[in-house]
């Protein structure tokens, strides 16, 4: 592991690309970010209504991409600590913009050579980690021919210590939330998005992953916790279950009154922590006689951007190693 304060190779010859999901950043943006996750189908006007009425309710639009650009910024600040600036830290969407073409053409633009893709979903799937990375592939291919940055992937990063350490820390202020003399009777729930389960049959490693990444924390801190799933698609197909909707209501028929949600499966606030949590699984908890609160997300934690830094700097060892052979 390379330490945190080995140096960076010369600036503009070296880059990162955050690869992340996207969001609408505007109310009118809603039905065109919809059209774009569905591959050029166009959404029903009732699905646009629904979807429309939650970013409404978070105020008309997704924060992801402000998240994102700030978690950007301060991995860019990290990477950059020593007297000159040595790297230079892109954004790229998969369904919204910045897209993943755009943020390559820039790299061009400034004249990167070599790049490090980091995914910012933390457990790797065929719709999230995967998904991006076809991404690049499609958008450098449509770039040819040119003086393209060489891209290269960083490793899954779902359990590496400092992510679990970012998590820790939230875990333990969220339990601080609750009255001292009822901490240790707080049920804690991690939720993640859900998939259809074919994909877990067919290799996905995305269940696995969750796995590890709870086994790790829970190491760490002794709760009594739960696995369960939000925000699944429509369909006949079986999805990963238990819903967390329904872990709660099994918490209150077991007389349980205290759950702290933890969404491990998120690095940043968007709808499904701003509106499935907060406010429908929220209200579902209300309803229920549960005291529910949720953990920060993790946004612009400074573990965290350490954690992403780590995960660059290792990359960029290796790739300037293999430059320089």
């Amino acid at each position: 592991m390379i330490a945190p304060e080995a140096p960076i190779p010369a600036a503009g010859r070296w880059g990162v690309l955050l690869l992340a999901f996207g969001g609408p950043d505007s109310p009118g943006a809603v039905e065109p970010f919809m059209t774009e996750l569905a591959g050029g189908r166009q959404p029903s006007p009732a699905a646009v209504a629904r979807a429309r009425e939650k970013y409404r309710s978070i105020g008309g639009r997704s924060p992801l991409l402000t998240i994102t650009l700030a978690q950007a910024a301060a991995l860019e600040a990290e990477l950059n600590a020593s007297p000159a600036p040595r790297c230079r830290v892109y954004v790229g969407t998969r369904y919204w913009r910045p897209t993943i073409p755009e943020a390559l053409r820039q790299m061009v633009t400034d004249g990167v050579r070599q790049a490090v893709a980091v995914s910012l979903a933390p457990h790797r799937s065929r719709v999230s980690t995967g998904a991006y990375e076809d991404g690049v592939a499609a958008a450098l291919a449509e770039l040819q021919p040119g003086p393209l940055p060489a891209v290269t992937h960083a490793p899954d990063w779902y359990n590496h210590p400092l992510f679990i350490e970012a998590l820790v820390e939230k875990l333990v202020e969220g339990l601080g939330r609750f009255p001292a003399d009822r901490r240790a009777g707080v049920e804690v729930v991690f939720t993640a998005h859900s998939l259809p389960v074919s994909y877990i049959r067919e290799g996905d490693p995305y269940l696995d992953q969750l796995r590890a990444t709870v086994k790790a924390l829970v190491d760490r801190v002794g709760v009594s916790w739960h696995l369960a799933f939000q925000s699944r698609g429509g369909g006949q197909q079986e999805w990963l279950g238990p819903e967390a909707g329904e872990v709660l209501a099994d918490l209150a028929a077991r007389r349980r009154r205290d759950v702290l949600l933890v969404p491990i499966g998120f690095v940043a606030d968007h709808v499904e922590t701003l509106y499935d949590i907060d406010i429908a699984l929220a209200g579902r908890a209300r309803d229920l006689g549960l005291d529910f609160r949720r953990t920060d997300s993790l946004n612009t934690s400074a573990t965290f951007i350490r954690a992403l830094a780590t995960v660059v700097r290792e990359s960029l060892d290796q790739g300037w190693r293999e430059a320089k052979a």
